[in-house]
């Protein structure tokens, strides 16, 4: 693999976080601000985190075995 294509899998490694991030940041929000009005807002909100986190792992297990080759 390039090293042009290792940068490209670290990006999607990092933005795939990143949306994980704001995920939790919602649910965070919610718990913080608006608990007793929005709390049927929280299964959503952590499904949504829940799949983030698996498309940030797989993205890691695919930049972590590349970089290992």
């Amino acid at each position: 693999m390039t090293e042009d294509e290792l940068k490209t899998l670290k990006k999607e490694v990092s933005s795939k976080k990143r949306i994980a991030t704001d995920w939790a940041s919602k649910i965070h929000d919610v718990v913080e601000d608006s608990l007793w009005s929005s709390y049927q807002e929280l299964p959503d909100l952590a499904q949504k985190a829940v799949s983030a986190c698996e498309d940030w792992a797989s993205a890691k297990a695919r930049y972590d075995a590349a970089a290992k080759s």
